[in-house]
């Protein structure tokens, strides 16, 4: 079962499915991908002014139709929302991106302790070289008892607190690339800090989801429409992840995901403006390789030069994939409620539709 909900930008309307909307010659690949395990997959494309939500199957193996407000888990693609918090807050003037982590922590809180270097600084967090390992001290001897299933559940705010006082940063800040949910983690709660905002979700809410019309975005479990997430054929209850929301807490549908990536292709005389520019520019360049980071988002530069941005997530339940390209103004949000595993080639196929739909004749190429 899938439907298609297609038309130009802000104009879409139910609509059976569409072979000649954007994408929809794509939909099948992912649906392969996913595997047998997964019960709903959300390919949104928009291709200059015209767009569509493509929709496949249903929100579990007895649940109601796939939509474009279900919501899925995003994973590590909340990073991107983070990112973006943090150029607003800083065109706001709320904080600077070399501010230190100690500037912004909260009353009573120690920062790591910087064995060599200055100290971690709010750009480091969002280019993952901050020097912080992957996951705070203490996070994956909690982790065990139920990994494949809620892994971080057991993992609180005090007990991130705790971790975070007794974390040494044996590498300079600044020095080199370690991709670190701890970092990103950390940012997203020193930008609620910084905000004002009572929590990472509500400075969210604030500050990107009702400024950019994004109604189904949430931190929380509990809200209504979400797709029961799957591990392995088993499904899953609820990803929860209370200590680092800001790396991997983040729920939409595909409709909005759109809306979002929308927002960084025409940045200019829309809301954040200042902010969608600042999200795309690149850092650093990574080791070994011809990619860049920006503030979270990863950058690629095409052979025809046209500038590739993207970035993948997962959770135990759920696969994600976002990517835009200005030149070409295209964007391309791909769902499914399995979770990633060794053999998953749901997030390969994903960059792959993304970059066959970003080349300059993509709304016309066939999907081989």
């Amino acid at each position: 079962m899938s439907t298609t909900v297609a038309g130009a930008a802000g104009t879409e309307g139910l609509a059976g499915p569409e072979p000649g909307a954007p994408g929809a010659e794509q939909l099948a690949g992912l649906v392969l991908a996913a595997g047998p395990h997964a019960t709903a997959v959300t390919l949104a494309v928009a291709r200059g002014e015209r767009s569509a939500v493509h929709c496949h199957g249903r929100t579990a193996r007895d649940g109601g139709p796939c939509t474009p407000d279900t919501g899925y888990e995003l994973g590590s693609v909340t990073k991107t929302f983070t990112a973006l918090l943090l150029a607003e807050l800083a065109a706001r003037g709320e904080v600077s991106p070399d501010d230190p982590v100690q500037r912004h922590l909260p009353a009573g809180r120690r920062p790591p302790d910087v064995r060599r270097g200055g100290p971690v600084r709010l750009i480091h967090l969002a280019t993952h070289t901050s020097g912080l390992p992957g996951l705070p001290p203490g996070l994956l001897v909690s982790a065990v008892p139920s990994w494949n299933r809620n892994p971080y559940a057991g993992y609180d705010e005090q007990r991130f607190w705790a971790a975070l006082a007794r974390t040494t940063v044996r590498r300079p800040p600044g020095e080199v690339y370690w991709y670190s949910n701890y970092g990103v983690g950390l940012l997203g709660r020193l930008l609620a800090e910084a905000g004002g905002g009572p929590d990472y979700a509500g400075l969210l809410d604030e500050r990107i989801g009702r400024p950019l019309g994004l109604a189904t975005l949430t931190c929380s479990p509990d809200a209504p429409l979400l797709a029961t997430g799957h591990h392995l054929g088993r499904p899953l209850p609820p990803w929860r992840i209370p200590a680092l929301p800001g790396a991997g807490a983040a729920r939409a549908g595909g409709a909005d995901l759109l809306r979002f990536l929308r927002a960084h292709l025409e940045p200019d005389g829309g809301p954040l403006g200042t902010a969608l520019r600042e999200v795309r520019r690149p850092r650093l360049r990574l080791p070994r390789s011809g990619d860049e980071i920006c503030l979270v988002w990863n950058h690629r530069r095409a052979p025809d030069d046209r500038d590739l941005f993207f970035h993948s997530g997962g959770t135990r339940g759920f696969t994600a994939f976002v990517g835009f390209c200005p030149q070409t103004a295209t964007a391309v949000a791909a769902l499914t409620n399995t979770g990633p595993t060794v053999r998953s080639s749901f997030t390969q196929t994903a960059y792959d539709t993304f970059k066959r739909l970003a080349r300059p004749d993509g709304e016309t190429a066939g999907s081989g």
